[in-house]
């Protein structure tokens, strides 16, 4: 009696669903996912002519690029991990680049779907109109700075197995990327942080997706985040697949 093996699409097609189906019914951590930068826009609107849209909208995107990089990815993977899933995977007849193929491509709509919404919500709450070709830039880099808090939640989940450590240490550095990003770029924790924070994940994705908005203004700085962010997906994800388990034991 021979054994249907099916097709490595078919396999990829089928994650792609269970996963999707896992994204509805953790819809409630999804939703969050995508309120905080929402909120954070909103209630920015008296600081648009001070700071300016590009501003405004690049850190909403930002906060919502670390949410899902951070709150979903990491949080997901290492829950999947204690629970066996990913385990149970392996020995199905499935390529295991397909297991995380699966869940990034979720990460990827998200991410989309994120910049979409940022995007309406800045034109029709707050009036802040791009330029076609700023829209364009955008939505791409946006994919970029996603990539950036991707692989530092594959560092997370890698270098930690416990669950519950991932999910507080995610929410921590979440927490701290928040505060210090936003406060020292704006100078209140001094010159120094505010000069450190420009190659920190947060400014160089923030520098990357505010000049997006602005194409005319890609400048040499903008140029040098772009190989900043790229050299921090390498260093996260390359460290972080390495040291990756598959299992808690």
């Amino acid at each position: 009696m021979s054994v249907s093996i099916p097709k490595t699409n078919t396999a990829l097609m089928a994650l792609l669903k269970a996963d999707f189906a896992v994204l509805r019914a953790n819809r409630r951590s999804a939703i969050l996912a995508l309120l905080v930068p929402v909120v954070i826009l909103i209630s920015w609107k008296p600081l648009i002519p001070k700071l300016g849209g590009a501003y405004a909208l690049s850190a909403a995107i930002t906060f919502g690029l670390m949410a899902i990089g951070l709150m979903g990815y990491s949080i997901t993977v290492a829950r999947d991990r204690d629970k066996g899933i990913f385990q149970r995977l392996r020995v199905a007849p499935v390529p295991t680049w397909a297991i995380m193929v699966s869940r990034l491509a979720i990460q990827l709509f998200m991410i989309m779907l994120l910049t979409i919404l940022i995007f309406i919500i800045g034109k029709s709450y707050d009036g802040v109109t791009l330029t076609l070709a700023g829209y364009v830039i955008t939505f791409f880099v946006a994919f970029l700075g996603g990539a950036v808090y991707l692989s530092l939640g594959q560092l997370i989940v890698g270098l930690i197995k416990n669950p519950e450590t991932v999910n507080a240490t995610t929410r921590i550095v979440y927490f701290i990327f928040i505060m210090v990003g936003m406060f020292g770029e704006l100078g209140t924790l001094g010159e120094q942080v505010k000069k450190y924070i420009h190659y920190s994940p947060y400014g160089a994705v923030k520098m990357m997706l505010a000049t997006s908005m602005i194409p005319q203004t890609w400048s040499s700085a903008t140029s040098v985040a772009v190989l900043i962010s790229i050299g921090y997906v390498l260093l996260f994800a390359g460290v972080g697949i390495k040291l990756f388990k598959w299992n808690t034991k």
